[in-house]
Order: C-alpha cells, then sequence, then structure tokens
C-alpha cells in the first residue's frame, strides 16, 4: 500500500508541475492569476458552533471577521457554467487561514469531482484533502436556501440587499457532511476585487494538514504562479 501511495505521489505531483507550465504563461497574461482572475469580495463573518471531531479548530466555538472572494475559474463571461470558486481567509496567529472550496457534487465520490455551475446556489467543496486527528477530512459549504439571490442583479447588490448565507460542514473519509459553522456574507468591500491570493496548501487551519493527490498536484502550480506573480511586478 506504501509503496502504490509513493507512485500515486509521485504521478501527482509530476502532474502539478507538468501543468505549473501553462498556467505561469496564464499567470504572466493575467497579471499574477492564472485561475479565478476576477471575483467579488466580501466581508463576512465566519461563526464556528463547536463540534466533536478531536480537532481544536473544528471543534472551537468562535466568530471571526473573515475576507470572502467569490470567482469564476476560467473567468468565462456569465450566464456561461463555469467552476465556481468560495475562497475564504481567516485572521491566523502570524499566517492567515484560507480555505478554497469549488463547485462539486454532494455526495462521498461526487465531492471529488469539480462541477461546472452558473448559479450560487451550488455545493462548493475543497475536494482536497486534510490529514487530522481525526483522519482524511473534507470541508463544504451549502447556501442556505432563504439567502440564495432569486434575481438576476450582480452578486454584489444582492449580498448588499439581503445578505448571503452558507452552512459550513466537514466530512471524515466518505462519511456524511456535519455542519461546524456558519458564513455569513455582510457587504462587498469598496474597491473593485482587492488584490488577495489565497493559498489553501501553505495556509491551512491548524490542525489540518494538506494531504493527498490534489494537494501535491496543486503545490507546485502554485509555486509557479507565485513566481509569475513576483515577476510581473517586478517587471
Amino acid at each position: 500500500m506504501r509503496a502504490v501511495e509513493r507512485v500515486a505521489g509521485a504521478v501527482t505531483g509530476a502532474a502539478g508541475r507538468l501543468v505549473a507550465v501553462p498556467l505561469g504563461a496564464i499567470a504572466r497574461w493575467r497579471g499574477g492569476k492564472p485561475m479565478h482572475p476576477r471575483g467579488a469580495v466580501f466581508d463576512a463573518v465566519l461563526e464556528r458552533q463547536g463540534g466533536d471531531l478531536g480537532v481544536p479548530w473544528l471543534d472551537a466555538r468562535s466568530s471571526d471577521p473573515v475576507v470572502v472572494r467569490m470567482s469564476r475559474g476560467a473567468g468565462l463571461p456569465a450566464p456561461l457554467p463555469d467552476l465556481l470558486g468560495l475562497a475564504v481567509r481567516l485572521p491566523g496567529n502570524g499566517s492567515p487561514v484560507d480555505l478554497l472550496l469549488t463547485t462539486t457534487g454532494r455526495g462521498p465520490l461526487s465531492r471529488l469531482v469539480p462541477v461546472l455551475r452558473s448559479d450560487t446556489a451550488a455545493v462548493y467543496t475543497s475536494i482536497m484533502g486534510y490529514r487530522s486527528a481525526a483522519g482524511s477530512v473534507r470541508l463544504a459549504a451549502f447556501p442556505e436556501a432563504d439567502s440564495v439571490p432569486s434575481d438576476p442583479h450582480p452578486l454584489a447588490e444582492a449580498v448588499s440587499r439581503d445578505g448571503l448565507r452558507f452552512a459550513v460542514a466537514v466530512a471524515v473519509g466518505l462519511g456524511p457532511w456535519r455542519p461546524f459553522a456558519r458564513l455569513c456574507l455582510t457587504r462587498p468591500l469598496p474597491s473593485l476585487d482587492p488584490d488577495i491570493r489565497f493559498d489553501a496548501v501553505r495556509n491551512p487551519p491548524p490542525g489540518l494538514t494538506p494531504d493527498g493527490p490534489m494537494a501535491r498536484f496543486r503545490a507546485p502550480a502554485y509555486a509557479r504562479a507565485r513566481a509569475e506573480r513576483s515577476a510581473t511586478r517586478s517587471a
């Protein structure tokens, strides 16, 4: 089993380095953002309600101001379907905590598969697993039905008017989703899409270690994007 895991890790790492090359070219073209080039950024609050998983960050009771960015993965114009992204940044001790969630299915296996969507009423999951004291876990956000915008107005306008709320959940292995927090978007930031860069591999929640094929795939791609961003700024 360990030999299989080592081979799988080597393959996904090599795939990540291979994909990093075209992503680097796209990053140069887009000024440092190969994916999710444009988004809407909001002030929000993450209210953790406490749990019993044996992972302090997941079990804690806390209310934290956070920044949320919602975006389209390939940057395709609406209403075309795209991989929608939900990024959350929490303050941390010395470094932030970043959560990156993407539209997927809800089930034990479909939660591992990205899904193109054109509407906000979607399931967002980390896809990437985290190693923890409770085992391998994944995170998800489910929009609360009564807060999903029902009209064609821009998302920022809808949030300003009505807010937008998500139930945040964790699943151990292929087990069921267990809600542990609530994410409430309150208002759009005044500046249009400020330059905030999220990194789920370098900035995981305390007690959660990025693990598995997705983490090994993302690491070199993220590193290449950071390098291209630095080069773009220097130029």
